[in-house]
């Protein structure tokens, strides 16, 4: 039997074939485990993490609200080093639930994908 997170990694690595975080397009990557919520801006070209941001020293990281609030705090860090576009990598996730609310918050802190 094949466990769930294989599957996401498999529609991952087929997403990551096709997309690719440039200089002038950062990638907005997202992870999601079942008590945190991770996102991160990355340079695929230089190989180097922009911005990122989790909910590792929240109280609540596991839920929808946090998630908005690392959106905008990854959204924020990213607009402060100088990046407003970006390429929306939700690694496999659906777009549903926190990873939504993650890349929503993102839009209205400043981000545009």
């Amino acid at each position: 039997m094949i466990k769930r997170n294989e599957i996401r990694q498999r529609i991952h690595a087929r997403i990551r074939e096709k997309l690719s975080g440039t200089t002038e397009r950062p990638r907005l990557n997202v992870y999601r485990s079942l008590n945190h919520i991770y996102a991160q801006v990355i340079d695929d070209q230089q190989g180097v993490t922009l911005a990122s941001a989790s909910t590792i020293k929240m109280k609540n990281g596991g839920n929808v609200a946090a998630a908005k609030e690392i959106g905008k705090a990854v959204a924020e860090a990213a607009v402060a080093k100088g990046v407003k576009r970006v390429v929306f990598d939700r690694g496999g996730y659906l777009y549903h639930g926190r990873v939504k609310a993650l890349a929503d918050a993102a839009r209205e802190a400043g981000l545009e994908f």
